[in-house]
């Protein structure tokens, strides 16, 4: 199991009972090539941890959205709890706003938000899902800069000083080592506190709630960060 470690400390209410149920929201804008194998991964992974989860695709209108939303249902049709969204652009763009969609959309009271591209490993949604579902954290996030974690690619010098630099301005606000990681998991219930204050433009989404929904405690998971598997990076 990946090893978990908190910033700050464990103030706040723990629930009595863990629960085991979990949905998994993934924006997607033109991510053909990956939604079969992070699906397949991903309920290979949840059903060994004894979870219960659903698979919430909310896809931007791209070039490959007809595709996309047919292996969504093909998904479904095999036996897979997946759903998918389909965004006009008339309904709004960008990556913040499709993730708050998806949330308000979900059948479990504990959500978690990945990337589509394969860099968060469905393999990890179970331990970075464990502090919310146990109670022992309210908002719960992969980090690479935590004992266990990292980066599973050679990264470009630019890239790496992009990362620690946007880290190191959101270190006074936010507790996490890796704070604009979008691999993170909260509750509906957390959520309600940030109501009509979560800022939907944007990519980094996770620091938002974090922020504004006075998460606390946040617990960091370590992950490790890996290579898009396949298509182009957005950034």
């Amino acid at each position: 199991m990946a090893e978990l470690r908190e910033r700050g400390s464990k103030g706040g209410d723990k629930k009595s009972s863990s629960s085991k149920e979990l949905s998994v929201i993934v924006p997607t804008y033109n991510e053909v090539e990956n939604i079969r194998p992070l699906a397949e991964r991903l309920f290979v992974a949840t059903k060994a941890a004894g979870l219960t989860v659903e698979l919430l695709i909310v896809d931007d209108e791209s070039p490959g959205s007809e595709e996309t939303e047919k292996i969504a249902k093909a998904l479904a049709a095999e036996g897979h709890p997946v759903r998918i969204h389909c965004r006009k652009k008339a309904e709004g763009r960008g990556l913040s706003s499709a993730v708050l969609l998806g949330f308000a959309q979900a059948k479990y009271p504990v959500v978690l938000c990945m990337d589509a591209d394969l860099q968060h490993e469905p393999e990890s949604v179970p331990s970075v899902a464990a502090p919310v579902l146990e109670g022992s954290a309210e908002f719960s996030i992969g980090s690479r800069h935590v004992e266990g974690g990292g980066v599973g690619f050679e990264w470009s010098v630019l890239r790496r000083i992009v990362s620690r630099g946007a880290t190191m301005l959101a270190w006074f606000i936010a507790r996490s080592t890796d704070p604009m990681s979008g691999f993170f998991c909260v509750s509906k219930e957390v959520l309600k506190r940030g109501e009509g204050q979560l800022n939907p433009i944007g990519f980094k989404i996770g620091l938002e709630i974090m922020v504004r929904c006075r998460c606390h405690p946040v617990e960091d998971v370590a992950i490790t960060f890996q290579e898009r598997a396949a298509g182009e990076s957005k950034l």
